[in-house]
């Protein structure tokens, strides 16, 4: 071979990788069928050859972003009005993309737990509600689990049309959120699924920013030892024998035809799992964050119930720093308290689901532009899945349509506002945000508890002497000092607004909460 030649195929070989990434290249959440946010400038981004100049034109107007030494280049467009009519997108940088079917409107995070990772084809009346799923404005696009403690620019997915053959995968919260909205306000809504079962609230967050704030210290130092403790030689070991042991059981039970008992979990999972701090917030929040969005909606708390006290911070930190990443300002956010789960209890008591309850209420008052959707009503004891996801979705859009779109609803829930003894009677005044109180099966309040200076609860006679008051009473307290209503991993309770809007579960007293941790 000559050394002409041999120069020549070297120089060939150099160029390839270049070559490979001399072309324009998109994020998932910037594709066909994409919803663009309405009056707002929404943000363009992606990656080239570095120092290439990029130009993005939409209808009318065209921008200009250079590639920076990683090759990313962002940009944003001039605001548009809300269009269901298809429109073409089309980026040219090394290269040429047509982004096709694009529609200007709402756009939605639809994030938490289980409960919103819940799908459609698991949902009452299934089958009439992916069969009716004919809407061609909605677009959908969920963001695959991924856990993670390093940031994620990218995830694999698309954004499709809803139709009977997209939606039954698909968050079902989101998806009747999304519906009612398109419904009401007449114009294309994005729902961007990115929702994680059994996931952690601290997981959401940039980890970081959880190690620089000193109401994290326990948790973070539980997390390092956690951590640490995953990747022992001795840790594999036990697991390796766990595992083994577990083999031979189920091998045995499979003979005998019966059940095989759970097998170990492998202790190294955690590390790409739902809980670590920070794992979800890299793995499928961030490659998300700086598209454009109306607001967010979340369901999620059941993994944090234990803690439900530290969930009185963590949760309202969580909002702010998705806002403080996102750079839209407090843009709306509203979630889901938890439901009624777990056995009725027959004695009023401590709960830890109440306080996490508590925690979700209370943060209505620690952020702007958010609040929750009240489902003490429509859980179900056995299952911590509830299937009635229609009524989840109707109680939080009420939210925004009333508070972002103009919409005159009663959307809030009744709260707790006061409480006055008069002559061994509990004078309980809420706050019911322009409606009025009623209950539901029978004619006395079901569900409050009152107690004397000795903290003991006892159920309480109650009834509704004005439309935001209630008296309780009871023969076992002669002065009542406190007062509390639903209070129970699963209360039996009855009181709704007259839009049947169920009263928010509440204390009046501040005894110690049983999730505070010990010093």
């Amino acid at each position: 071979m000559n050394t002409t030649l041999k120069t020549a195929i070297l120089a060939f070989s150099v160029c390839l990788p270049l070559a490979a990434r001399a072309e324009l290249k998109l994020p998932a959440i910037i594709g066909d069928n994409m919803v663009l946010q309405q009056k707002q400038a929404d943000q363009i981004w992606g990656w080239d050859t570095p120092g290439t100049e990029v130009t993005v034109s939409f209808g009318a107007q065209t921008k200009t972003a250079k590639a920076d030494d990683k090759g990313k280049w962002t940009l944003k467009l001039d605001p548009v009005p809300a269009s269901a009519k298809p429109a073409v997108l089309t980026i040219k940088g090394t290269s040429t993309k047509e982004l096709k079917n694009i529609l200007v409107g709402e756009v939605w995070i639809c994030s938490g737990q289980s409960n919103m990772q819940f799908a459609v084809n698991s949902a009452i009346d299934a089958d009439l509600e992916i069969a009716t799923a004919k809407y061609p404005e909605i677009r959908l696009i969920s963001v695959p689990n991924v856990g993670t403690q390093e940031p994620k620019d990218d995830f694999k997915g698309a954004w499709s049309e809803c139709s009977p053959q997209t939606v039954p995968g698909f968050s079902a919260v989101g998806y009747f959120f999304g519906r009612s909205l398109h419904q009401t306000l007449n114009v294309p809504v994005g729902l961007i699924n990115d929702s994680w079962g059994g996931s952690a609230a601290e997981a959401w967050v940039r980890r970081d920013v959880l190690e620089k704030d000193p109401r994290f210290k326990t948790l973070m130092e539980k997390t390092v030892s956690q951590e640490r403790a995953a990747t022992l030689p001795a840790t594999k070991a036990k697991y390796e024998a766990d595992l083994a042991a577990w083999k031979k059981l189920a091998d045995q039970a499979n003979k005998e035809h019966k059940l095989a008992p759970r097998g170990p979990s492998n202790p190294e999972s955690w590390l790409t799992g739902n809980a670590r701090p920070g794992n979800i917030y890299n793995g499928v929040l961030l490659p998300t964050i700086g598209y454009g969005i109306k607001g967010a909606i979340w369901y999620q708390g059941e993994s944090n119930a234990g803690r439900a006290y530290e969930y009185g911070y963590l949760f309202p930190l969580m909002i702010q720093h998705w806002r403080d990443e996102w750079k839209q300002g407090d843009f709306p956010f509203y979630w889901v308290q938890l439901a009624d789960f777990m056995a009725e209890t027959p004695e009023p008591g401590d709960s830890a689901w109440a306080e996490l309850r508590e925690s979700q209420t209370k943060t209505q008052n620690a952020i702007k532009n958010g609040g929750q959707a009240v489902i003490i009503d429509i859980g179900e004891g056995k299952d911590i899945h509830p299937k009635n996801k229609r009524d989840v979705a109707e109680r939080l859009v009420r939210w925004a349509l009333a508070k972002d779109y103009g919409v005159k609803l009663v959307y809030r829930s009744p709260e707790f506002k006061s409480l006055e003894v008069q002559g061994g009677k509990a004078v309980i005044t809420l706050d019911t945000f322009g409606s009025s109180l009623q209950t539901f099966d029978v004619k006395e309040v079901r569900g409050v508890a009152i107690c004397g200076e000795d903290k003991k609860l006892v159920w309480a006679d109650a009834q509704i002497v004005a439309g935001n008051k209630i008296e309780a009473s009871s023969p076992k307290v002669a002065k009542p000092i406190a007062v509390r209503y639903a209070w129970a991993n699963n209360p039996v309770c009855n009181l709704y607004n007259k839009e049947w809007l169920p009263v928010t579960p509440f204390r009046s007293d501040d005894f110690e909460m049983t999730t505070k941790p010990k010093q």
